[in-house]
């Protein structure tokens, strides 16, 4: 939890109103206010104090408090308030800077076993004496110690604290959740064109991705973005991603890419004359475009 103060002063006014804001984004004269922002929902709480006047201006206190402090809280935090008056609006700037930094931390060491993850407790605190690390796994306590002992599974959370103040546990660690992935642009793509594909994964530590092809070894693109320039029939198919962490993996469902060509008709013809004159004339007519066939019916022209 963290407190932030401020004192603001405007020009005495006998049928004074006063509007006040917290923000980080937006605009100075277009802030986003906090309570209205969805990164801080139901974590933000505002007060202000009576206003006090005396014959040439008012002042006021108000104060920020933002609960579950986390590390994306740290931002330049900005105050503004609006009066009545014509003029009377204005902003602090600059504002307050907050960091805010894990006061217990899990940490993965390397480990030569890519099948195992170590995890270390680490205090940022300085404290008096000795004490004694535990870990909780799903928010349930399993051991003591620096390090975490028992099996990790990609099912699991795992959390840690200094024995005696629980309540600064460290942020959860866990394998990948199921994966988002998109296709930019949607639909059937045209052969020759771009086409780049997304995924997206809650992870923590953040997951590192990588993207394969159903039934082809050959693709292991890393990122998570992955693009295809100048696409064909051939690179069309099956695509999934596979973010991971130091706690596990987490396959995506699949993605199908259509590949949609323009190849021309191609034509040929026979024809059969007789010596009564009778003449049979065959035309087959086949069109296949890439990554997608259209068969068109034999037609026969009969002629006597």
């Amino acid at each position: 939890m963290g407190d932030i103060n401020c004192t603001y002063e405007f020009p005495y006014n006998d049928h004074y109103s006063v509007t006040t804001v917290w923000f980080t984004k937006g605009e100075i004269d277009m802030p986003v206010n906090l309570k209205n922002d969805a990164d801080y929902a139901g974590r933000v709480e505002t007060s202000c104090g009576t206003i006090k006047c005396n014959s040439s201006s008012c002042n006021g206190t108000c104060t920020l408090r933002i609960k579950d402090l986390r590390q994306t809280d740290s931002a330049e935090y900005k105050f503004r308030f609006i009066t009545n008056i014509e003029v009377g609006k204005f902003s602090g700037v600059p504002g307050v800077m907050l960091s805010v930094t894990d006061q217990v931390k899990v940490s993965f060491p390397s480990s030569t076993d890519p099948t195992r993850a170590n995890m270390t407790c680490r205090s940022m605190c300085s404290l008096a004496g000795g004490f004694t690390y535990i870990w909780f796994r799903n928010g349930k306590y399993v051991e003591q110690g620096i390090y975490y002992k028992g099996n990790i599974s990609s099912e699991d959370n795992y959390s840690c604290a200094v024995e005696g103040y629980t309540h600064l546990h460290s942020p959860l660690v866990y394998a990948p959740k199921t994966p988002l992935v998109t296709v930019s642009p949607s639909g059937k793509i045209e052969a020759g064109s771009s086409v780049t594909l997304s995924c997206s994964s809650d992870a923590n530590p953040a997951a590192d991705y990588t993207w394969f092809k159903e039934h082809d070894d050959s693709v292991g693109q890393s990122g998570q973005n992955f693009t295809i320039t100048n696409i064909t029939s051939e690179l069309g198919g099956s695509y999934y991603c596979q973010p991971r962490n130091a706690i596990g993996r987490h396959n995506s469902t699949f993605l199908f890419i259509r590949v949609k060509g323009n190849c021309p008709f191609k034509t040929h013809a026979h024809t059969h004359t007789h010596t009564h004159t009778h003449t049979h004339t065959h035309i087959d007519t086949h069109r296949v475009s890439i990554g997608q066939v259209l068969i068109f019916r034999q037609q026969w022209a009969h002629s006597s």
